[in-house]
């Protein structure tokens, strides 16, 4: 499905996937707080009202938890919403109807699914802080009856949000913000990544590196000053962390004996726990180092980016714990961090990034 020339920004097949879902079926909708606006949601849904008209690409009062109902709803009388939040923080008005309802209903209601996507938008930058910077992946993936979605690349963007419009039950998709602006190989026809499986954007038997989301994007730099040295390493983007893949997982931790868990979220209680643990319980893995996570800390966002440079993981951090569950020696680790290029910003993808609208 790879053969496409074409190449698109990550937005760009957001927008690409929720179009031709509306054309080629009629219950598919839109909404959101700033859906129909000139900037579009950081481009996902620029010139969908003026191919689809406002009945079926909506504007929504700010009344998340009010709104969510009436999405349930929706889903149950047999239409199939998309919506969209810019900020997963906005999210938390309306838990009750997302954990108490959309997740509960199939399992209350005699199997009766509510088809329903919440796209939603994370990540940091450009001082947005502990209230609008939070990633919650972890908290969504623990309620069951949910499904988390969270791609890396355009590619998976566009195939993995076209399956998760079309599943039968509730779907969180996650869309980190400093992604957006990424380009891939993307195929203009409409296309299916499952919900559920793995990929594996390099392969190696040196240790198995587990990512998702932009952290994937940090897991390729480091993969990619390792192999400079020789070092192959597994690198398995997850692309749901509800459900987990952990056919895959385990495979590839068989092959190698070593595991680096990264998460752009907490680690008390994350997504990278659960995948240690869950090694951890399979018997006929044995390991020749412990494993290791690479997590935020367990601390609120900050807003200051003298403090971000601290807070966020990246390249450094990974290269770093490579190299100690390699059991390189202080010459040859060093040697690796020399090749990090100097002045990454923390707190910003690129110095074009000039705000977060």
């Amino acid at each position: 499905m790879r053969n496409s020339d074409r190449k698109i920004k990550y937005s760009q097949a957001v927008n690409e996937a929720v179009s031709q879902c509306m054309e080629s079926d009629p219950a598919v909708f839109i909404i959101g707080e700033g859906v129909p606006d000139p900037k579009g949601i950081f481009g996902t849904t620029l010139g969908l009202k003026e191919k689809f008209g406002s009945a079926r690409v909506m504007d929504m009062p700010v009344s998340e938890n009010g709104v969510t109902g009436i999405m349930i709803g929706a889903a149950l009388a047999g239409m199939r919403p998309v919506m969209t939040h810019q900020r997963m923080d906005f999210m938390l008005y309306a838990m009750d109807q997302l954990l108490n309802n959309a997740a509960k209903w199939k399992y209350m209601f005699g199997g009766r699914s509510v088809p329903l996507v919440i796209r939603t938008i994370i990540g940091r930058g450009w001082g947005q802080g502990a209230q609008h910077s939070q990633n919650f992946q972890a908290l969504f993936a623990h309620i069951p009856g949910l499904k988390v979605v969270m791609p890396a690349t355009a590619y998976d963007a566009k195939g993995l949000l076209v399956s998760s419009i079309e599943d039968d039950g509730p779907v969180i998709f996650i869309e980190h913000r400093w992604l957006h602006d990424t380009v891939d190989y993307v195929p203009e026809e409409i296309y299916r990544v499952p919900l559920g499986k793995c990929g594996r954007p390099r392969s190696g038997d040196a240790l198995t590196i587990i990512s998702h989301s932009y952290m994937t994007i940090e897991a390729l730099k480091a993969a990619g000053i390792l192999e400079k040295e020789g070092i192959f390493a597994d690198l398995i983007d997850l692309r749901t962390v509800k459900p987990l893949d952990l056919a895959s997982i385990f495979r590839s931790v068989k092959r190698t004996g070593r595991l680096l868990v990264l998460d752009d979220d907490w680690k008390t209680g994350g997504v990278a726990a659960e995948i240690i643990a869950s090694v951890a319980e399979n018997g006929r893995l044995k390991l020749k180092k412990p494993p290791a996570r690479i997590t935020l800390p367990d601390v609120p966002t900050p807003t200051s980016p003298a403090l971000s440079k601290f807070y966020y993981p990246g390249t450094k951090e990974i290269i770093s714990k490579a190299a100690e569950l390699l059991g390189l020696n202080n010459g040859k680790k060093l040697k690796l961090l020399s090749r990090i290029p100097a002045n990454i910003l923390q707190d910003v993808p690129d110095r074009s990034f000039t705000g977060p609208f």
